[in-house]
């Protein structure tokens, strides 16, 4: 049964500045430019095949990290939400977002200072919303979400966050019931009641996997992941996803969908 979820996209290309990307995770290296840019055109053929329209900004050099535009915004089926990243070096990334946004929704709700919120922190499953409480979104950006949710008729709720970056690091909705759970989330009642896929310490990072109508998107070289997603009976595609892991970029990370 053919499964819509979303219709649309927007990716914003990676700028040469990539290289200097937040991360905690040094050890991996510097970002290979070229190959950044051949994966990044990867991930926008997968998201064609998945029957998304993708919009695709330009690079913005002056922010590395802004290639990941799923963290300056939230996409819901009645309004769009503006963020207040919690990155200093990434707060200058809104700018301009709103006007990309009023192409395609009425409303645009804000994230008003002294709140942070990513769109990394948020996981939509249905009407209802969890958003991690993390070193990039606090407790009064979680609450205006929140209350920016409940006009709307949506529900959220708030999850403490173990040491991730994102919640969405460590946990993805798959739809249909089924949960991505690495071992960091494993124990959390809050998730109890999902269909749950618990991703094996060596495969943490495709904990970060992307639901797209009728396929999910899979970081490549995650065997276990992927035959676990496989078994659900979900169609797959894998992606290399090498270069965005040395700036703890994953598959969600790259694009808005809606």
């Amino acid at each position: 049964m053919k499964t819509t979820l979303f219709t649309k996209a927007i990716v914003r290309r990676p700028a040469q500045s990539l290289v200097n990307g937040l991360t905690d995770h040094p050890e991996l290296g510097h970002p290979d430019y070229a190959l950044a840019l051949r994966q990044h055109d990867a991930y926008i053929a997968a998201l064609e095949r998945c029957g998304l329209a993708v919009e695709v900004l330009p690079a913005w050099e002056e922010h590395p990290d802004s290639c990941f535009v799923e963290d300056v915004a939230v996409c819901t089926r009645k309004f769009a939400l503006v963020t207040r990243p919690g990155a200093a070096s990434r707060a200058g990334e809104i700018a301009g977002i709103q006007a990309v946004l009023a192409r395609y929704f009425r409303t645009i709700e804000h994230i008003e200072a002294p709140g942070t919120l990513e769109g990394g922190d948020v996981m939509m499953v249905g009407d209802s919303f969890y958003i991690g409480l993390s070193a990039r979104t606090n407790a009064d950006g979680a609450a205006q979400f929140i209350a920016h949710l409940a006009r709307h008729g949506y529900k959220g709720q708030t999850v403490t966050m173990p040491p991730t970056l994102h919640l969405k690091t460590g946990t993805s909705y798959m739809e249909d019931g089924i949960l991505l759970v690495d071992q960091a989330f494993a124990r959390y009642q809050e998730f109890s009641g999902f269909d749950r896929i618990h991703v094996v310490p060596e495969e943490t990072y495709a904990a970060n996997c992307l639901r797209v109508n009728d396929f999910v998107i899979v970081p490549s070289g995650h065997p276990e992941t992927l035959g676990a997603l496989q078994a659900k009976g979900l169609a797959t595609i894998q992606l290399d996803m090498s270069e965005y892991r040395k700036i703890d970029g994953g598959l969600s990370c790259l694009s808005l969908r809606f």
